[in-house]
């Protein structure tokens, strides 16, 4: 299992975390997704088939784009 955190500077709202969390959880292997307004990251457990890249493409799909 992998337990990672995000920058997403474009968070900005409750509607911004309730996107992304339910947009992430609908990865399939997606355990536990908890996004934050104050700190603009997003912390994400997952196990396979989900990998990084593909949360970091769902992300950006939905216009929610990692920034290192």
């Amino acid at each position: 299992m992998t337990k990672k955190t995000y920058n997403i500077p474009s968070i900005s709202c409750n509607h911004c975390i309730r996107t992304i969390e339910f947009e992430i959880n609908e990865v399939p292997g997606v355990k536990k997704v908890k996004a934050d307004e104050e700190s603009k990251t997003a912390e994400i457990t997952f196990t396979d088939p989900a990998t990084d890249e593909q949360i970091i493409k769902v992300l950006a799909e939905i216009n929610y784009p990692v920034v290192a």
